[in-house]
């Protein structure tokens, strides 16, 4: 190893445990783009209220605010509704609220157990959505204020674009990881090759296409989420005059031939929920956006028949913990939902 070359995460021994891990924190970035959410920025804050007072029930939960009067209107919001010592309010101005993709994303060591960040370079979704230069240092923010190690690969990758299963598979999807406004000059076994150096991964599972409506460029956590080492749940379209028939029918062809461990994969079906839209745009509702958290789960609603289905699936996959819903028709108006607007800080000893 030449001498000014910076060892990668899994070279030292870190990797990312599954979402299910327990928890030390949830990190939020505080909604306050109204851009974000035209004509629905009035539901955001009071559905963001309820995503915290639920989480608080479990874990500690970290927000990031504009600044002194941003962190006021924010704590006001939640007065007499979420205990105080249950949040901790950090001023770190944002762009916009999506942490999942801006935030760092944490990684663990077993054996020293150690937390450190990993800060992966940001563009907005391939420059979508300027400026994106205070999002841009929201990762450094976070490992600074928990006191832990940093890692920089350099490229650029948002944290709803990968899901891991705590034991050494990714899933991924092929229209946003290798699409050239991220990395280009990157092809497939270049990106594959940083994913398991980062995430101390060595198997990368690829899917097709995203969701309609998803301006992200086909992230997985519209589409496809590991509940269990050797299982997924992945969302099924039943109309086939939708849009999304014939890509999530593809997806869930090419989970049915993955092999984990020796084993085929196990793959559930979630329901898609009826179509939403704001004004004439179609929106990217699904309920594969959840949030696992320690003992419970928040899986987005969106006021349909399927609501109670997907509630079901996601309540056999993970028996020991609540499945709690969340109308998200006002969230996902911005184009994003609960697992876009968290991120999991693992519990280390």
């Amino acid at each position: 190893m030449s001498s000014d070359r910076k060892p990668k995460p899994s070279e030292l021994g870190y990797a990312m445990p599954a979402e299910w891990a327990r928890h030390a924190a949830t990190w939020l970035s505080w909604p306050h783009n109204l851009e974000t959410w035209p004509g629905c920025f009035d539901l955001v804050e009071p559905t963001m209220v309820e995503v915290v007072r639920t989480l608080v029930a479990e874990e500690l939960v970290h927000i990031n605010v504009l600044d002194a009067d941003h962190r006021a209107h924010v704590h006001a919001l939640l007065d007499e509704l979420v205990p105080v010592e249950r949040v901790r309010t950090h001023i770190c101005a944002t762009n916009d609220a999506w942490i999942r993709d801006h935030g760092a994303i944490f990684v663990t060591h077993a054996d020293r157990h150690e937390l450190a960040a990993i800060d992966f370079e940001y563009n907005a979704w391939g420059g979508k959505y300027p400026p994106f230069d205070r999002d841009r240092e929201v990762a450094r923010f976070m490992a600074a204020a928990l006191g832990v190690a940093r890692f920089e690969p350099g490229i650029v990758l948002e944290g709803g674009s990968i899901d891991v299963n705590g034991a050494g598979a990714l899933l991924t999807t092929e229209q946003c990881l290798l699409n050239s406004n991220r990395n280009p000059g990157f092809d497939r076994a270049a990106i594959e090759a940083e994913l398991c150096s980062a995430f101390g991964v060595a198997q990368i599972i690829w899917l097709g296409e995203g969701i309609e409506g998803d301006d992200t460029d086909g992230h997985i956590d519209d589409l496809a989420r590991f509940v269990a080492a050797d299982t997924v749940v992945t969302v099924v379209e039943r109309n086939r005059d939708d849009p999304n028939f014939v890509r999530l029918q593809m997806n869930r062809d090419r989970l049915s031939k993955v092999r984990i461990a020796d084993r085929p994969l196990n793959v559930i079906e979630l329901p898609m929920p009826d179509p939403v839209f704001n004004q004439s745009q179609r929106l990217p509702a699904s309920y594969a956006n959840f949030y696992v958290a320690n003992g419970l789960v928040l899986m987005p609603a969106f006021d349909c028949n399927q609501d109670k289905e997907a509630a079901h699936v996601l309540a056999a996959c993970f028996p020991e913990r609540r499945v709690v819903a969340i109308d998200c028709r006002g969230l996902v108006a911005g184009l994003g939902a609960l697992h876009c607007l968290t991120q999991q800080v693992p519990h280390v000893v």
